[in-house]
């Protein structure tokens, strides 16, 4: 089976009676025959067998079987897709694991074994029954005498420990379903439950008194995306007061802090959505480090919601195509992710850089010969700009082109190298860089607007550098690398480097009274995690004035009348245009009116100073 371990690490591990099924030496045993686990855990259907001859040729599990019909191998459906991992080795181990469960998984699951002899066929029946459930607080009784009850749609294995939440905030555990304890009848609190072992796991709040109560709910609790793309992490909030303020927040941090203010997503987070609305924090050009739990806080003038609660976690993952023998001279392709991609997306491949089809499984449909100039890759609909790397399917020598950086953000009058490795079966003839957005590919150097400020460098297999100087913002665009043999031309269609080139700004917002926030801002988000440099008055900071002097961020005392600038270290020719604090821009303006008049007055003989 062509499965692979993705998802979480809580793992429901299930001891039961072991049931066997067998004949003439044939047999297959499940530990466990009917389970009951959570949406969003993982589950393991622990399986050996036995069989009385010959060699095993092909294993796998699988859940309907119709009459005369061959059953399908579960790792070949794009629902279960990343979400699978079989254990099968020599001893004869048949456990399959199955992660990031969802409702629609509740079914029975059975294996399934090929031998190399005749009629050498078995199915384990009568298999493993999964139920897949979410948790729902049920709420009874009057108005005085209230009840809560976590519920499930199926009897949850190995008697958990039921967790219960007011407001957010940890209350009580217990072995009983039912919360024991007086509920408050308060029109503002509300209520949720989880298991322990799978607190990232909670039922939606529920209001005890009408349907004001304090509460966050999450659009979607798991989002897998590509690293480079962009994702909308949404919820809907609602507080019986009015709320004061509302951020987005890192879970793993030691104290909540608003993702707007954190260096790290400098230039690439926004909010949008209004109360009661989907509230929206959108994340741009993510990047691995990106996965976390996120999570929604808002404030009113007489509570906080609790930041214990469980957001939205969110993985980020790139694409990898999988190369695995099948039959002989033949392989098969998997386009793989570390976590299951969000929204069952549909998968597009390419040979040699040039588009072949597109399928919503992750494996290639046709099958593949072992050729030595050929390679592969693989990309998501709507993000063809997310290529996976080209492998080859025979040997190293195989076409491809493979770029160091596939997103460059950089400052408007600086240098620039965009490289790539390339390799070609033949001997490579010739070679360019070209902008894509040109209707017809053009080698740079030869392109007027570029003159005396391209320079290609590199030679074949080794880095292929083009390096642009004096950068201005038109030089944003997508850089692509090109190269011909005898027998070939390397597809002009296949993504390369983006390039953004921005200018730096000062943005003044208020701080806490007395203090001012200064935020060095860019269009895009400069590559290399560059350190900031602050000038006040034209004289850099060399002594830090503010923890925070070397970041983008810079707090300063409100009623100063400085001048404020910023660059980047190792750019310092590259200034921002200098701020004067709102207090000094009033201080001036009021000095320039008053020369005024004194000159106007001077010059009518009303006045003058002598």
């Amino acid at each position: 089976m062509a499965l692979r371990t993705a998802g979480r690490v809580l793992v429901v591990f299930l001891w039961s009676v072991t049931v066997v099924l067998g004949q003439d030496g044939w047999s297959v045993t499940y530990t466990t025959q009917s389970i009951c686990t959570l949406k969003g855990s993982t589950v393991d259907l622990f399986c050996s067998y036995t069989y009385p001859r010959g060699k095993v040729t092909t294993t796998f599990w699988f859940t309907e079987w119709g009459t005369g019909v061959e059953p399908e191998d579960l790792g070949q459906d794009p629902e279960y897709a990343g979400r699978l991992e079989y254990h099968g080795d020599k001893k004869k181990d048949c456990t399959l694991k199955i992660t990031d469960l969802r409702e629609r998984d509740s079914a029975t699951y059975k294996f399934r074994l090929l031998t190399d002899q005749e009629g050498g066929k078995f199915s384990g029946s009568p298999g493993a029954t999964l139920s897949v459930t979410g948790l729902q607080v049920k709420l009874t009784g009057g108005y005085q005498d209230k009840t809560l009850t976590c519920s499930t749609t199926c009897t949850l294995t190995d008697n958990p420990t039921y967790i219960w939440y007011k407001n957010g905030q940890h209350l009580d555990e217990s072995t009983s379903p039912q919360y024991k304890y007086s509920v408050s009848n308060d029109y503002d609190d509300s209520y949720s439950c989880a298991v322990k072992g799978h607190e990232d796991l909670h039922s939606p709040a529920v209001c005890v008194q009408g349907q004001r109560c304090y509460r966050v709910t999450n659009t979607k609790r798991r989002i897998c995306v590509l690293k480079g793309s962009t994702v909308d992490i949404s919820c809907t909030y609602v507080g019986y007061y009015s709320t004061t303020s509302s951020f987005w927040f890192r879970s793993d941090k030691s104290t909540p802090e608003d993702l707007t203010t954190d260096p790290g997503y400098a230039g690439r987070v926004e909010y949008t959505g209004t109360y009661k609305g989907p509230f929206t924090l959108r994340i741009t050009d993510l990047r691995e480090e990106d996965s976390a739990e996120y999570r929604f806080t808002f404030k009113t003038d007489n509570f906080d919601w609790g930041h214990s609660f469980p957001g939205t976690t969110l993985s980020v993952t790139d694409l990898q195509v999988k190369v695995t023998p099948a039959v002989e001279g033949q392989k098969t392709l998997t386009c793989i992710t570390t976590c299951t991609l969000t929204d069952n997306p549909t998968y597009i491949w390419y040979k040699n850089g040039q588009r072949l089809d597109e399928s919503t499984s992750p494996q290639y449909k046709d099958p593949v010969y072992s050729n030595y100039g050929d390679s592969y890759s693989c990309a998501v609909k709507g993000h063809e700009d997310h290529h996976s790397p080209a492998v080859c399917v025979q040997g190293q020598s195989c076409y491809r082109v493979t770029y160091t950086k596939r997103r460059i953000c950089v400052l408007k009058g600086s240098t620039v190298d965009i490289s790539c490795t390339y390799v070609g079966y033949y001997s490579t003839t010739s070679s360019f860089w070209f902008r894509s957005d040109k209707s017809t590919p053009e080698d740079l150097t030869r392109v007027p607007g570029y003159a005396g400020r391209v320079e290609h460098t590199g030679t074949y297999r080794g880095p292929s550098s083009l390096r642009i100087t004096d950068l201005r913002e038109e030089d944003s665009a997508e850089y692509r690398f090109t190269f011909k043999t005898n027998n070939f031309e390397w597809g002009h269609s296949f993504p390369g480097t983006t390039l953004s080139v921005t200018g730096l700004q000062v943005n003044v917002t208020p701080a806490v009274e007395g203090q001012k926030t200064l935020t060095c801002i860019t269009t895009c988000t400069l590559t290399d995690n560059p350190t900031y440099i602050w000038y006040k008055n034209g004289q850099r900071l060399d002594e830090p004035t503010s923890q925070q002097y070397s970041s983008n961020i810079l707090v300063v005392l409100g009623h100063s009348v400085d001048s404020y600038s910023c660059t980047v270290e190792h750019h310092e020719d590259l200034h921002s245009p200098a701020v004067w604090k709102q207090t000094s821009v009033l201080t001036a303006a009021v000095g320039i009116i008053v020369v005024v008049l004194v000159l106007i007055l001077c010059l009518s003989g009303l006045m003058c100073f002598r």
